[in-house]
């Protein structure tokens, strides 16, 4: 499998004119090797596939337990000099191969470390290989769409266990930590992203930070996680109220957001332009009146990263293909007052397979907890 996806690189980098691509960004890295250690540099040379890292003395804090394994088929070099930089490494290598260009990720790459891969190698011309790894991610197999299913499974579960304790009275970062050690308890690498818990009147505030607030009855309490399995992440975001029924403004802001979100569920065919599935969205908002302060995005790609290609917003090129998972989450924030966020990770499918794959199943239903 990722020998396949380093074929289907070079292919791409071939017909550009170059015969060689260093890959340094993390996550593609990974997607290309089946692993990426700490710092480490992929070359996709003309004669054979080199793996290149320096070995920390300890594991950086945010690597999880139970790192992959690289691919086999590939050659596996670790730095011995303490502070070596495995890109330039890399580069050398590919000028000792024989390589008169490099394609490189100018996009990840410093110009510092750009500068010193250009002195260690100075015949190599140096070329853009641009997002071509981003753009081969976007479509995902079922291997990787099974591993994003297990992750929002776990999701949902350590979701639907707080739900299931006493709320009021305890604070947002309270919360935020025991939704995160739920995660890591019920199989998860760890969290695919920051915890965000809002109560009152920072509920519905995109990426809230927790804070010491605590729940109070009446609160709107919105909750947006995601696990993170084997490298893959997906992402939930729903929104309660606490201790009593809603009251009528708090019905009619969760039943338009439920109508947007609803709207851009839909619009997820293949073949829909990525602006099309913003707009069905946020159209209703629009339409109510919240045009101000709505987010630049109504939902985005999730993979090896939380946030990837494609984006979904209103100046956004580019159609879905079966296939993509995407979230959709569009919210609404009333300053000083509170709001609702509904998040959703879906896998896009055709009709005739029965439409987009809901993988958060946790209802939707405005609950009074």
């Amino acid at each position: 499998m990722y020998a396949t996806r380093r074929a289907r690189l070079r292919d791409r980098c071939n017909a550009s004119g170059s015969a060689s691509a260093l890959v340094t960004r993390p996550a593609n890295v990974r997607y290309l090797t089946g692993a990426a250690p700490h710092g480490a540099a992929l070359l996709l040379g003309a004669t054979e596939d080199l793996l290149m890292y320096a070995a920390p003395a300890e594991p950086p804090p945010d690597t999880p337990s139970g790192t992959a394994r690289p691919d086999d088929a590939l050659r596996i070099h670790t730095l011995s000099a303490p502070g070596g930089d495995p890109a330039v490494a890399a580069a050398e290598c590919a000028a000792a191969q024989g390589a008169d260009s490099l394609a490189v990720e100018e996009h990840h790459l410093t110009v510092s470390r750009h500068r010193a891969i250009g002195s260690v190698a100075p015949h190599l011309r140096l070329a853009d290989v641009a997002g071509a790894v981003e753009q081969l991610r976007v479509v995902k197999d079922e291997e990787e769409i099974s591993c994003l299913r297990v992750g929002a499974e776990i999701t949902d579960q350590a979701l639907g266990e707080l739900l299931e304790s006493i709320l009021v009275g305890r604070t947002e970062r309270h919360l935020a930590l025991e939704l995160e050690r739920r995660l890591v308890d019920h199989g998860a690498d760890g969290p695919a992203f920051r915890t965000s818990v809002g109560t009152g009147p920072h509920s519905g505030r995109r990426r809230h930070r927790p804070t010491d607030r605590r729940v109070e009855e009446g609160d709107f309490l919105s909750v947006r996680l995601g696990a993170t399995y084997h490298g893959y992440r997906c992402e939930i975001g729903r929104t309660f109220v606490i201790g009593t029924s809603p009251a009528d403004w708090q019905i009619a802001l969760y039943d338009l957001v439920f109508a947007s979100q609803r709207a851009g569920r839909e619009a997820l065919v293949p073949g829909a332009a990525y602006r099309d599935v913003d707009r069905a969205a946020r159209q209703v908002l629009d339409s109510a009146g919240y045009t101000e302060g709505l987010p630049g995005t109504t939902g985005h790609g999730v993979g090896l990263e939380i946030d990837e290609e494609p984006q979904l917003a209103p100046a956004a090129m580019g159609k879905l293909d079966a296939c993509v998972p995407v979230t959709v989450e569009p919210g609404v924030h009333l300053p000083g007052r509170g709001g609702v966020r509904i998040d959703d990770t879906l896998v896009v499918r055709p009709e005739a397979d029965g439409g987009p794959e809901l993988l958060t199943i946790t209802t939707k239903e405005l609950l009074a907890l």
